[in-house]
């Protein structure tokens, strides 16, 4: 009996320690009222995004009648939701890269040592979670917050590492990397 409530206490101790790795932060609040026979019930829907800042990154989306309630949901949700990035050198993208979700569209540039996160409200807050520390963004479109996050995550999931590239081919990563003039001719 003792040895299964210390197991139970280590594996939430376990569950701590992994939630721990992980930062989150609030995009966007929402109150939505629903109209009843006494008057109005206010409730509230929250959307977070959580990420590990080593490339691992999620959003969530939650509802409840108080705003902690609501964080605390939507940051579950984001949590059962991660995707992995792959990152050049720890720090930006592999290759500029497009995403959209409905009426918001979003265009993703690498971008050189130094130059920091440029991007709006809801993508700055992916890109921080993920742990990106150079990179260029504009969104075109919807300025829907929801949407925002969608078409950035959507531009995530299509980045892909050269690496991937090379075991798809059959190559080495040098080989894909290598960048030829082969295409150019010369003029003699």
């Amino acid at each position: 009996m003792a040895k299964e409530r210390s197991e139970r206490s280590d594996r939430k101790d376990n569950r701590e320690e992994r939630d721990s790795e992980f930062i989150d932060k609030l995009v966007h609040i929402n109150r939505v009222a629903k109209v009843v026979k006494g008057g109005k019930r206010f409730g509230f829907a929250a959307l977070v995004v959580v990420g590990d800042q080593k490339g691992r990154v999620g959003f969530g989306h939650g509802k409840a009648r108080e705003v902690p309630e609501a964080v605390r949901k939507a940051t579950e949700s984001a949590k059962r939701g991660l995707i992995r990035v792959p990152l050049r050198e720890g720090r930006t993208l592999h290759h500029d890269i497009d995403g959209r979700w409905g009426a918001g569209k979003v265009t993703l540039r690498t971008a050189p040592a130094g130059t920091g996160i440029i991007a709006g409200g809801p993508m700055r807050a992916v890109f921080e979670s993920v742990g990106m520390a150079d990179v260029v963004a504009k969104s075109k479109g919807s300025s829907n917050p929801y949407n925002m996050v969608r078409a950035t995550f959507d531009a995530l999931k299509k980045q892909v590492s050269p690496r991937s590239v090379a075991s798809r081919r059959g190559k080495k990563v040098s080989e894909v990397l290598r960048r030829t003039g082969a295409g150019i001719a010369t003029a003699e």
